[in-house]
């Protein structure tokens, strides 16, 4: 199993999808590491030798990936909070924030629904 970036890529599937095991790093930008590593895309993980997972490893190291870019992403979220703009307003109230409607759906975002009782009728 080769180790890049810290992760172990599953050494049975093709070196595009299994660089996609990497967080932060997508097909197309799967292409473009192979690419530059000179590694053919259709090659498995098991058929690299200790010479292309270097220039693998190479090709990564120029991405912001991991660790590095969770940290980048909670620190943009919690930015946006700090401003208290429209979409810090809604990471803050853990509701969708590209303008889906939240009448019916986003229940990911909500959570379990919960239940809101009626008000009783005063009696005469």
């Amino acid at each position: 199993m080769a180790r890049i970036a810290g992760i172990d890529v599953p050494k049975q599937k093709r070196g595009v999808i299994a660089l996609t095991y990497i967080f932060g790093i997508g097909r197309s930008r799967a292409k473009e590491i192979l690419e530059a590593a000179n590694v053919s895309e259709d090659k498995k993980v098991t058929e690299w030798d200790d010479d292309e997972i270097g220039r693998i490893r190479e090709a990564v190291g120029g991405y912001t990936i991991e660790g590095e870019l969770r940290s980048e992403v909670s620190l943009n979220i919690k930015r946006l909070m700090d401003i208290g703009c429209y979409r810090g307003i809604r990471h803050r109230m853990g509701l969708p924030l590209r303008g889906q409607r939240t009448k019916n759906n986003s229940r990911t975002r909500k959570g379990k629904r919960k239940t809101v009782a009626n008000k009783k009728k005063a009696t005469k």
